[in-house]
């Protein structure tokens, strides 16, 4: 992101940008990790343009939430590993993009908060849902009802953020971070990985038995590729070599949305 003047602020066009960006990236099988960064120094997102929305009618703001909320389940629902590097800023729907992400990584001076309330307003864009999933409610209930901000190292002391670094000179330790967190990821199975994200994502919705029953689904769609002589040798590569495009066994609906 990359909006200097409105500090990475989300208005129409870098929704826009961003929906556009998530659709190019969910059809271009290269795509392993997805990773989201700021380009303005000391910010990663100031939350929805505020100035924006105070020159729309109140149809026109109705939309423009449906549509930011929008943009936050496309992340959610993106097929493959999402970590946000916040380096500065996150608050309102800026903290929501990166709730909507697996994995957070911060730097230990950003600021990062649900501060709606203090300004009149609820969070909108998944923030009353997300963070409670994250946190547990009577800490979600605590940080929305008083409009907290919180530094990267009390986010991590809460479990907000998966890692809290100190900033470095350039400002970007927290993509740096990131970056070395996504090579951790790149070696393993690709298929595995994006599975064992709808394991999770899917069963922590359910009862447990349920939950079970979607992974027992997710591990039949790997153990299942064994079942053929190709899939066996092609599962069987030494981690340290790179996947090859997924192959043509792969059964639905997983083949198309593997990168």
């Amino acid at each position: 992101m990359n909006r200097p003047r409105a500090r990475n602020a989300l208005g129409n066009v870098l929704v826009s940008e961003l929906l556009q960006a998530l659709a190019r990236l969910r059809e271009d099988q290269r795509v392993r990790v997805l990773l989201f960064r700021s380009g303005v120094k000391g910010v990663f997102c100031a939350g929805a343009d505020l100035k924006e929305r105070e020159q729309m009618s109140n149809a026109e703001v109705g939309i423009f939430v449906q549509r930011l909320r929008g943009l936050m389940d496309e992340i959610a629902a993106f097929p493959a590993p999402t970590i946000a590097a916040m380096d500065g800023f996150a608050l309102g729907g800026g903290l929501e993009l990166a709730l909507a992400c697996d994995l957070r990584v911060a730097a230990s001076t950003a600021v990062m908060g649900l501060i709606e309330t203090t300004r009149g307003l609820l969070p909108g864009a998944g923030g009353t849902q997300r963070l409670p999933r994250c946190l547990g409610v009577a800490l979600a209930k605590e940080l929305i009802f008083t409009g907290r901000r919180l530094s990267g190292v009390q986010a991590h002391t809460l479990g907000l953020v998966n890692h809290a670094v100190a900033q470095n000179e350039e400002g970007d330790a927290a993509y740096q971070r990131a970056r070395t967190l996504a090579q951790e990821i790149l070696p393993q199975a690709p298929i595995a990985v994006r599975l064992g994200k709808v394991a999770i994502d899917r069963g922590i919705e359910v009862d447990i038995a349920s939950g079970m029953a979607i992974e027992g689904i997710c591990y039949a769609q790997v153990r299942g590729g064994c079942q053929d002589a190709h899939a066996c040798e092609w599962l069987g590569q030494s981690r340290g070599a790179l996947w090859p495009q997924f192959p043509k066994f792969l059964p639905t609906p997983w083949a198309p949305h593997c990168f």
